[in-house]
């Protein structure tokens, strides 16, 4: 359910059940397309926009004609929006979160900078929390207390995959740290260029795992509640998400040099802790 670079999206996982496998693979073809139209080579900013508009178009056709077989996108968008529709159409999808999916998208386009947390909040309500509604829809376990619970985990997720990140980000012209926070914590984006571990440095991004650790144990019940594979997929991803915070912490907020990943032994700490 990472939504910013799909590690963590369950494609064609084993823990996902057959009847799922395509429709999961359907929409994963639909985010990681249209995010590497905002992130990848380098395009000018309006033939993004321009590329994720006819993501749009196609959208508009298949939200206007539910149930329709006639072609919804050609070219090269046909592979993708194609399937798309029959899973939509298959699965009584909401198309909403698709349509906050590529909103997030084409801010990446234009908006390099966060002002404060709120602002912050309002991008991972789009680019991260539509991943963990249409897997809920998916599962007929959309309801209100469900929804809330997922999008607390989902934008946890898209936090902790911000903090793991802001080395590579920055080489990409894009700072996720709230500008609010850093001022608050005097830190500078030179510390950032210069990869300086300072003191207010590490408090800075301790403030910010915390954070994205509370979203996550907020989140957390849902996994439990949600009986079969989905419940011990959906725990797992939260400990993947707890464990790299763990790891952020243990070097002082130092992700330039010892950028934080999952190895084997945390695999079986994971598998541990989200044990039934």
């Amino acid at each position: 359910m990472g939504v910013n670079h799909y590690e963590n999206f369950p494609v064609a996982s084993l823990l996902l059940p057959a009847r799922l496998r395509r429709a999961v693979s359907d929409i994963y073809r639909y985010a990681r397309t249209a995010d590497d139209i905002a992130d990848e080579g380098n395009a000018h900013p309006h033939t993004r926009l321009s590329r994720l508009a006819e993501y749009r178009a196609a959208l508009h056709r298949i939200g206007s004609r539910p149930g329709c077989s006639r072609e919804v996108a050609s070219g090269e968008l046909s592979p993708i929006f194609e399937p798309l529709a029959e899973t939509i159409t298959r699965h009584q999808l909401p198309i909403a979160p698709f349509y906050d999916l590529l909103s997030a998208f084409e801010q990446d386009v234009s908006v390099h900078r966060y002002n404060d947390y709120d602002t912050l909040l309002d991008y991972c309500t789009r680019s991260a929390n539509p991943v963990g509604r249409l897997m809920l829809h998916l599962y007929g376990a959309a309801d209100p207390g469900n929804l809330r619970e997922s999008d607390a985990i989902c934008t946890g997720l898209q936090l902790v995959n911000f903090w793991q990140d802001v080395h590579q980000d920055w080489n990409k012209g894009r700072v996720y740290l709230p500008q609010q926070d850093m001022q608050r914590y005097e830190v500078t984006e030179k510390t950032i260029a210069t990869q300086q571990v300072t003191p207010a440095w590490t408090a800075l991004m301790r403030f910010q795992t915390q954070r994205a650790r509370t979203l996550l144990h907020f989140g957390a019940p849902l996994a439990r509640r949600l009986s079969g594979r989905i419940g011990l997929e959906l725990r797992l991803v939260i400990q993947g998400g707890l464990r790299i915070l763990e790891r952020i912490d243990a070097v002082q907020g130092d992700i330039f040099l010892q950028r934080p990943v999952l190895r084997p032994r945390d695999w079986a700490i994971m598998l541990w802790r989200a044990r039934v």
